[in-house]
């Protein structure tokens, strides 16, 4: 979006490096996963890039939910139904992840991954929007609990989806609302703190006209589309390195 505007040309931006970071990071599992090149992403230098990509993403999750609400009438009734109807929208195609996951992969399969956690997330985050620091104080509560209770586990999986897996419980993505919900509220305080009144709080240069900004805004306004179709087309792609290997690999084939 511009500050005169429909976009801040940053926010896209960054939403874009993140998309442009998880395609990186998911070529490298890929490869590793195919045993077309080994790789540790688990532990070390790429998992800690594997968090900060998904950190990053999701604190602008928090700023977007920010800059959206300033759009709604907050006396009608649709205000709340724009929060529903998206984050149900999220959550659906994150069953759709999992259906496909399910298939192609068998052990390991999305049971409530990112775009699970996002759909729920944005309805969670809809009486919240409007604080501040309460943001801050809460996000950090919630990232601290998770932190805390990380390594607990259960006999039944009903709360998986906040942070307490069944035990051997293992997933290719897994996304629950301790302590990530925590990342998106910290994202709801900056939103509020960076923009107020859907005008920035700060001065950054105008790069959007630069080739490189411009690009990665184009990618950060389509992350979704991006996110959907982009593990299909590195499959793809590394079949063509190891095709034979890659389809004793993926059950569906």
């Amino acid at each position: 979006m511009t500050a005169a505007g429909d976009r801040f040309w940053e926010i896209d931006f960054l939403r874009g490096l993140a998309i442009l970071m998880m395609i990186f990071f998911h070529a490298l599992w890929d490869l590793d996963y195919f045993e077309i090149f080994k790789v540790d992403v688990h532990t070390g230098f790429w998992l800690v890039f594997a968090r900060a990509t998904a950190i990053l993403f999701l604190l602008l999750v928090g700023v977007s939910l920010t800059l959206s609400s300033s759009l709604q009438k907050r006396d009608c009734g649709a205000y709340f139904a724009h929060y529903l109807r998206r984050g149900v929208t999220l959550f659906s195609l994150g069953m759709v992840v999992t259906f496909a996951t399910w298939v192609s992969l068998g052990e390991g399969f999305v049971v409530y991954g990112v775009l699970h956690f996002i759909g729920t997330a944005t309805v969670l985050a809809y009486p919240l929007l409007k604080f501040r620091v309460l943001n801050l104080i809460l996000g950090g509560g919630i990232m601290s609990a998770g932190v805390l209770f990380r390594g607990m586990r259960f006999d039944f999986p009903w709360l998986l989806w906040l942070g307490f897996p069944p035990r051997h419980f293992y997933s290719v993505d897994y996304f629950p609302i301790l302590p990530w919900f925590g990342v998106v509220l910290i994202g709801l305080f900056l939103g509020r703190t960076l923009y107020r009144d859907r005008s920035r709080t700060f001065v950054v240069p105008d790069l959007s006209d630069r080739a490189l900004a411009r690009y990665l805004a184009l990618f950060g306004r389509n992350s979704l589309l991006i996110y959907l179709v982009h593990q299909p087309l590195l499959i793809a792609a590394i079949c063509l390195l190891g095709c034979g290997d890659v389809l004793d690999m993926v059950k569906i084939v």
